[in-house]
């Protein structure tokens, strides 16, 4: 009697893949070639897989994207102890988000996009809101506030972590310090004071310092004076 012999595969079908394993590919991709390297061509190929099947997982890029930073999110973000004051709320909220971005620089150049925005962290934009908003500002007060205070801390990750890109690419001094070595004293007398001391100063991490004064002046007179410098 005749063995049955074992199914074949169609020639060049490609291999199941899971949805881990695109997420895992596409966070691969992000972290070593960035944002702009990910393509479903590309992610395709880095899963031995077709960029149709693919969908079957994620409906495209923007969502794939939007799954990277979720997880991250979930992975990384810690949330606050319960603040004594809205102050300390609002600050403790924006600090965890920095602290959770700024080892990881690839969701940073994700989030400079503006308009992604994972939803696990959406808990800590309702805590800085929700902190402003009992402050004293009004709804509308508190959103400007918001975007004032995550400007502020998006903008100190990603120029923190593009000059220790360039001091690891290329550790000569920069032409910046060449410049300050050759400031007249007579026309920029505070900054040639500086000149030999301003490196040392600007690598100084004042994230927090920088944070707790921008939150006071938000709040200052319990919003009165907000909406004028917030437009």
């Amino acid at each position: 009697m005749p063995t049955p012999s074992t199914p074949r595969k169609s020639p060049g079908r490609p291999p199941r893949i899971s949805r881990e394993e695109v997420i895992e590919a596409g966070r691969r991709i992000v972290a070593e070639q960035g944002a702009d390297r990910l393509t479903m061509r590309r992610l395709a190929a880095e899963v031995g897989s077709t960029p149709m099947a693919l969908y079957h997982h994620v409906r495209d890029k923007e969502e794939l994207l939007l799954l990277l930073l979720d997880e991250y999110a979930e992975r990384t973000m810690r949330r606050p102890e319960p603040s004594g004051t809205p102050r300390e709320q609002t600050i403790a909220a924006a600090a965890a988000i920095h602290d959770a971005l700024r080892d990881c620089p690839w969701a940073a150049e994700l989030l400079t996009a503006d308009d992604l925005m994972s939803p696990t962290a959406l808990w800590f934009v309702e805590q800085i809101v929700d902190g402003l908003i009992r402050s004293g500002l009004t709804p509308e007060q508190a959103v400007r506030g918001y975007r004032a205070i995550w400007y502020y801390t998006l903008g100190q990750i990603t120029i923190t972590a593009a000059a220790a890109n360039r001091r690891t690419r290329d550790p000569r001094p920069t032409r910046r310090a060449q410049i300050f070595t050759a400031l007249d004293p007579a026309e920029l007398p505070r900054l040639a004071r500086l000149a030999d001391r301003w490196a040392a100063i600007t690598a100084e991490d004042t994230y927090l310092d920088g944070l707790r004064a921008l939150v006071d002046g938000l709040i200052t007179d319990q919003g009165g004076n907000a909406d004028r410098s917030l437009g």
